[in-house]
């Protein structure tokens, strides 16, 4: 059903100019005239236009999608007026707008398993102010980054997810995560989430993988790339779905090898290739930047 869906803080943080900056992501069936009328929307509350992008898949009939970032005085006060106009332009136009106050940044779970590399990259990048985020937890079945995990000021639950019956794992889970998160990162999370966990879970799951997917499945990927003689190693970041590493892509990336590269260097190439991938895919989603249209993404990046 069209509509709106507004988030919003108690105590907007506010730029050296004084005004909050928000994101309106409109998405839709595309017909003339629907930037002009968003941004008569906007104009009417007095918000300021910063940065405006764009895309129909077809401009006849096809889908249009639209993500704006404007700042506005008092916006905390202004948004139920501005939601309600926003309500009507939806309902006329059979669009849907999401209004999103960026000043309150989207709680993240991580999930992790032995390897840190995509674990530890993200909360580095957190720390020195590069992610936009609140990282309200990281959970593991595994405790071996515990202690390192806790150095950020992070709290950090073990959760034992061991044999073929997850259901356990998976409820405690839940609880931990309920109310409390916007999304969920697996930072090489070595577990297969199922389908009653994604459905229950109600927010968006980012994965990462290398890209060797689906010829080198299982344990030891890199050896097994080694073996074959790849030329290239990689990464993409997607978002979970119950078709097992099938959900909308959002970033995607590739380094040059070749036959002298050991597998043990392909394993470290590949790991700085999946720090890469997985933090832009963060980003971008925390920036309000990815729209998802039934099994691909459009990326505003």
């Amino acid at each position: 059903m069209p509509g709106t869906a507004v988030t919003g803080g108690r105590h907007p943080a506010k730029d050296r100019d004084g005004a909050p900056q928000a994101t309106l992501i409109v998405q839709g069936d595309d017909a003339p005239g629907i930037v002009a009328a968003v941004a008569s929307v906007l104009g009417a509350h007095g918000a300021n236009i910063e940065s405006l992008d764009q895309y129909s898949d077809n401009p006849q009939g096809g889908a249009f999608f639209q993500r704006t970032v404007f700042r506005l005085d008092g916006l905390r006060a202004a948004l139920p007026a501005l939601r309600a106009d926003l309500d009507e332009l939806a309902r006329t136009r059979r669009l849907t707008c999401t209004l999103r106050d960026l000043s309150v940044p989207k709680r993240v779970a991580i999930f992790a398993s032995k390897s840190d590399h995509c674990l530890l990259d993200l909360l580095w990048r957190h720390r020195q102010g590069q992610l936009p985020v609140r990282v309200a937890m990281v959970v593991s079945n595994h405790p071996d980054v515990a202690e390192e995990v806790r150095g950020f000021g992070i709290p950090f639950f073990h959760v034992p997810s061991m044999g073929a019956d997850k259901s356990a794992a998976e409820a405690e889970h839940l609880r931990l995560l309920k109310g409390n998160v916007d999304f969920v990162v697996l930072a090489r999370y070595m577990q297969i989430l199922s389908a009653d966990f994604i459905e229950q879970v109600g927010v968006p799951i980012i994965n990462i993988h290398h890209s060797f997917l689906p010829a080198f499945i299982g344990a030891g990927p890199y050896a097994k790339a080694k073996e074959r003689g790849v030329k290239l190693v990689g990464a993409t970041a997607h978002y979970v779905t119950e078709d097992l590493d099938e959900g909308p892509i959002i970033e995607q990336d590739v380094v040059r090898v070749t036959h002298a590269d050991t597998a043990a260097d392909l394993t470290r190439r590949g790991a700085d290739v999946e720090r890469a991938v997985l933090s832009r895919a963060v980003l971008w989603h925390a920036e309000d930047r990815v729209v998802r249209n039934g099994n691909h993404t459009i990326v505003f990046a």
